[in-house]
């Protein structure tokens, strides 16, 4: 008859026994004192992650084996005790044993006392990285303050937020509908971070008027903010600090906005706006932040000074243009696909240009001084760019254009960008005659969910 194991004392019995070890041996091959391993063994003490740990390594087993059962030890055995579950919770995170996590939050938030710490916690794992035992914490204490006009729900949200965004845009739009609700309850400094991530959605999505509005609303903050700053005598030491320095928001607000004047081929409002934004006459506090800040701007008021111009159909500027990117690596992707709009706009042929940047074209992850490129928008101009590079190849009669509408058109469904598929399938009526049979099977697998 096979032994139940119902704890880990059960298991460490057995061990000891099958072995043939006294828990003197095995307390010399674990490190743990022979009268704490008799006391334990005997459910006379808790099992503490430190015993754990030292029990599992002993006994040769991977070092989750025992969780499942550690919950039980943790509400079952003894009485809950943060000393352990917060290391407990913080380790499982790291092995991915979210399934442990949720058992612990579940019986933790049946008294609201341990919602502070639960929080705590998911920021520290949001601030490592570890999105997805963090997104589970913030979640049920989120649940659990759903009646709470707090502050602490508002973050959860604006942090899940933050995690659900991805290359589905569908998903994207949901999420913000979702955390715009808890916006104005947040702290201003994450207010502005908020703001710009929204503007950055927004945007992906093409929602011109709505990521315009809040572009205006986070200069507002920004303004306000840096205003009340100036004219005080010292900072406030427990005044919350965004992410970036405030002139960047009041930068970014300008460069969005520039953006989605060339979004409406007004290019004339976008230099307006490129003036504004590389305007440093007003900053008063030139710190190592705002050096960096006002030197990333001034670099893309540069360029999109030229760009603007090569988009309004200035040819004469392109080879100015063209030199002046090509030393700037990571701007180079987002420069050849306004190149090739331009292009497909006003019938230039762009080969050499192509060719010199090739290494550039396939979709990749890109830095700036401020950290990389926003997914989204990235995500959303390599799909505009291969069906602008379909367009250009067929125009200049070349079949590989076919093949850039199928990847478009992958592309397309990956992030669930609607117009750019459309866009793709009317290109591709029109350059049917090009495709073998091989592509109009492809073609036709991935036009399929839009039809």
């Amino acid at each position: 008859m096979v032994a139940t194991i119902a704890t880990i004392r059960d298991a460490l019995a057995m061990y000891l026994s099958q072995q043939g070890m006294s828990i003197h041996q095995f307390s010399i091959h674990t490190g743990i004192n022979s009268g704490t391993l008799s006391r334990l063994l005997k459910g006379q003490q808790p099992i503490a992650m430190d015993h754990l740990v030292r029990i599992t390594q002993g006994m040769e087993l991977p070092e989750d084996h025992f969780y499942s059962l550690y919950v039980d030890e943790c509400f079952l055995h003894s009485p809950p005790t943060w000393r352990r579950l917060r290391p407990f919770l913080l380790r499982s995170a790291e092995l991915g044993r979210l399934d442990c996590i949720e058992q612990v939050v579940q019986q933790l938030l049946e008294k609201l006392t341990y919602a502070p710490m639960l929080f705590e916690v998911a920021e520290g794992l949001f601030q490592e990285g570890q999105w997805q035992a963090a997104a589970l914490l913030y979640k049920n204490v989120s649940d659990c303050e759903k009646y709470q006009n707090s502050e602490r729900l508002a973050v959860c949200q604006y942090r899940l937020f933050r995690i659900a965004l991805g290359d589905n845009q569908t998903r994207n739009l949901q999420a913000a509908h979702i955390f715009e609700c808890y916006l104005n309850r947040l702290d201003e400094a994450d207010q502005l971070d908020g703001i710009k991530n929204l503007v950055n959605v927004y945007y992906s999505l093409h929602k011109w008027e709505k990521a315009d509005k809040l572009a205006q609303d986070m200069l507002h903050l920004a303004m306000l903010r840096y205003n009340l700053q100036r004219k005080s005598n010292r900072r406030m030491t427990d005044e919350k600090k965004s992410e970036k320095p405030l002139c960047f928001y009041i930068y970014y607000s300008h460069l969005m906005r520039a953006s989605i004047c060339e979004e409406h081929n007004d290019y004339k409002s976008a230099l307006k706006f490129v003036s504004l934004y590389t305007d440093t006459s007003w900053i008063q506090k030139d710190d190592k932040e705002a050096k960096r800040t006002i030197a990333q701007f001034q670099e893309w008021g540069k360029a999109n000074t030229l760009l603007y111009q090569v988009m309004s159909g200035k040819q004469e500027v392109l080879s100015e243009y063209i030199e002046h990117i090509s030393t700037q690596r990571d701007e180079l992707f987002v420069a050849l696909s306004n190149i090739l709009t331009s292009a497909n706009r006003f019938g230039w042929n762009v080969d050499h240009v192509l060719e010199q940047f090739a290494a550039y074209i396939p979709y990749q992850t890109y830095a700036t001084e401020f950290g990389g490129y926003n997914q989204q928008i990235m995500s959303d101009q390599h799909t505009k760019f291969l069906a602008e590079l379909a367009a250009y190849h067929l125009h200049n009669k070349r079949k590989e254009g076919i093949q850039f509408i199928i990847q478009s058109l992958e592309s397309s469904a990956r992030i669930n960008n609607e117009s750019t598929a459309i866009k793709c399938a009317d290109l591709f009526g029109k350059h049917r005659d090009q495709a073998d049979e091989k592509a109009q099977v492809q073609y036709n697998l991935q036009i399929g969910p839009y039809l």
